[in-house]
């Protein structure tokens, strides 16, 4: 986990955590200041878990004492009714950091088994299925390590680590062309893809030299007309648009390298976990 991962994590419980408590959890007051609990955390069904190191950080905030240890690790295959993790320390301060630290849990579980599901679709293939930017906003930085963490890839992170040409950009530089060939002077350094919707323009994007090149809402049979068009390694191909579980198996034979979907990050159902608590 880098640095800027890290900080974001710290950041973001901070937050969430502020939103909640607000001027001061008047519910965990109810519970003597110097009780002390034992809890489990338990998930209600199958998953792949993600998000520990938020809800570690939940609870350092909160109160560094409370000790957690947890039997699994982000990445892990868990089931129903499974403990994952015992806690134990300040009854109030476990009962304040309960619902954020759940919220964590069950958004990036189930982006992470999102992830895993559409990985296992093209396991037996060289194309690798990316996300998108269509994540919760503040949560970018989370979800793409779920994304990760559930066995897809990462697109460009924002608007700054790479440059997607599309239709209006295309169009107010004056075409393709253009485009790319302007992107290559005001950041030589950083990668360009562009997106096209047909093979003329395919053939435009291939000849200016694009970095990658996205078939966006192409036919299956302009798909594969456009993989058999350049030589290998010549450019990248990414197909995106419209494209779910159910029509993964319709490009497992063509020579593209990426499919990108919002999927991921819009589409995952948030994973039912619960945290049972008993005063000592």
């Amino acid at each position: 986990m880098d640095a800027a991962l890290k900080e974001n994590i710290v950041n973001s419980v901070k937050i969430a955590l502020e939103e909640d408590i607000g001027s001061g959890d008047i519910t965990a007051l109810l519970v003597p200041e110097d009780a002390v609990a034992e809890a489990v955390i338990i998930s209600r069904e199958s998953a792949v878990i993600c998000g520990i190191p938020w809800v570690k950080e939940v609870f350092n905030q909160l109160d560094p004492g409370i000790t957690l240890d947890w039997t699994v690790a982000d990445g892990g295959d868990i089931s129903e009714s499974q403990t994952l993790c015992r806690l134990k320390g300040n009854s109030r301060h476990l009962l304040t950091g309960e619902r954020t630290a759940l919220n964590f849990l069950q958004t990036l579980s189930g982006t992470a088994t999102t992830s895993r599901e559409y990985a296992n679709l093209v396991a037996n293939s060289t194309v690798q299925i990316l996300d998108t930017r269509k994540t919760i906003p503040g949560m970018r930085l989370a979800q793409k390590y779920a994304v990760q963490v559930g066995g897809c890839g990462n697109h460009r992170m924002g608007l700054y680590d790479a440059f997607l040409i599309k239709e209006n950009h295309i169009a107010a530089c004056g075409g393709i062309n253009n485009a790319i060939e302007r992107a290559r002077r005001i950041a030589p350094e950083k990668p360009v893809e562009i997106e096209v919707e047909t093979l003329d323009e395919f053939e435009q994007a291939l000849a200016a030299k694009a970095d990658r090149i996205m078939l966006d809402n192409f036919s299956r049979e302009n798909i594969k007309a456009a993989s058999l068009s350049h030589s290998p390694h010549q450019v990248e191909l990414e197909v995106s648009g419209n494209v779910g579980q159910h029509s993964l198996d319709q490009y497992s034979d063509l020579a593209i390298d990426f499919i990108s979907t919002g999927a991921l990050t819009k589409h995952c159902r948030s994973i039912d976990y619960s945290m049972r608590l008993k005063v000592l």
